[in-house]
């Protein structure tokens, strides 16, 4: 009996599911052999290097020996760079493998699977130790490619976020703890957000209806910019009143803060009346959407730029579920990132010693 083509399409569709996966695990296989085969590697010539270091220039003629006996065996993939790039992978992660997630107790020197020699490279250029633990975690939990994690690396993300949280100095957490870790909006809420994937100008003049449209059609470029736990629900949301009708711009899911996140887009500088439109929208959103058990709904105000009389003589200065974050149209240098970092951190440092006087 000659089978039916819906049945031969499910048959084929189900023998290519196999393949693939068989591919996968092979390729998984094949990366975390190598990626250990070169960790290995490193760890022998740091100890020869070690053992020998009394005989000057040793170690650059050890590996200039090692490079040309190598690939005279086994072709191209051990110069004299790379085997530098394998002693230096060892001397950063010293403390061999885990299998599954890092350890609480390691601050990202223990090598795990799921990342490839090229992941490695990368966080070798990490030099905050708990910086590189952050990005790994990451990488492997939301299983990031090596370009995501390179974007992410050189967008200061653990940086933003750290900076994201001195705000607990005037905002204290007020959302449930779980025996996993703190659940405060500040763990996850960066400022200044890099939008640079939307590939405006930032020269241009542009609509916020048209920041809104851009957004959302590349929209998983900025989930991974958001952040881990959030989830999309809509745009232009409505909420209605006995009298008014009122739109949000974009709204999202919190998974991990059980929480909704309600997201106002401005295309300039922040004023006072988008502070209280957002606040506003936060209480209404509590009052007639939030389900019972949730945590309280946070707002943040996406702005190009934040006047420091409009945040300290606002409500932005107390409330604990409002957050006004920067956003810039261009993947800043990792100095612009640092001294717009420090610039926010003094402004409030100065906050703080406004209130304590």
């Amino acid at each position: 009996m000659i089978s039916s083509p819906a049945v031969t399409d499910q048959l084929y569709h189900a023998l290519r599911d196999i393949i693939r996966h068989a591919r996968t695990q092979a390729y998984r296989s094949v990366n975390h052999a190598m990626v250990e085969a070169y960790w290995n590697i490193g760890r022998l010539i740091v100890e020869e290097e070690q053992a020998g270091k009394s005989r000057a220039g040793y170690g650059t003629h050890l590996l200039e020996d090692l490079a040309l006996r190598l690939t005279g065996e086994f072709g191209r993939g051990f110069s004299v760079v790379n085997l530098k790039n394998f002693r230096q992978f060892y001397l950063v992660f010293p403390k061999g493998y885990c299998e599954g997630d890092i350890p609480e107790d390691e601050i990202g020197y223990t090598v795990c699977s799921g990342l490839s020699w090229s992941h490695y490279r990368l966080l070798m250029r990490v030099e905050n130790p708990l910086a590189r633990r952050h990005y790994m975690r990451d990488a492997i939990g939301q299983n990031w490619s090596v370009r995501t994690l390179e974007r992410q690396i050189d967008s200061l993300s653990y940086e933003r976020l750290l900076k994201s949280q001195d705000r607990k100095i005037e905002k204290p957490a007020v959302l449930k703890k779980r025996s996993e870790g703190p659940q405060s909006p500040d763990e996850f809420i960066r400022d200044p957000y890099v939008l640079e994937f939307l590939h405006i100008p930032s020269s241009a003049s542009y609509l916020e209806h048209e920041l809104e449209q851009a957004l959302i059609d590349k929209l998983r470029d900025f989930l991974m910019e958001l952040g881990k736990g959030f989830s999309f629900v809509g745009r232009q949301y409505r909420i209605s009143t006995e009298t008014s009708e009122f739109y949000i711009d974009l709204v999202f899911y919190h998974y991990i803060l059980k929480c909704f996140v309600l997201i106002d887009l401005k295309a300039g500088k922040l004023t006072h009346q988008d502070i209280g439109q957002m606040d506003m929208y936060v209480r209404l959103f509590e009052d007639r959407v939030k389900p019972e058990g949730d945590n309280p709904t946070i707002g943040i105000i996406l702005c190009t730029e934040k006047d420091e009389t409009v945040v300290r003589y606002s409500v932005l200065n107390d409330s604990r579920q409002l957050f006004a974050s920067r956003y810039t149209l261009y993947l800043p240098s990792e100095q612009e990132l640092v001294a717009e970092i420090e610039r926010e951190r003094e402004i409030m440092r100065r906050l703080d010693r406004d209130r304590a006087g």
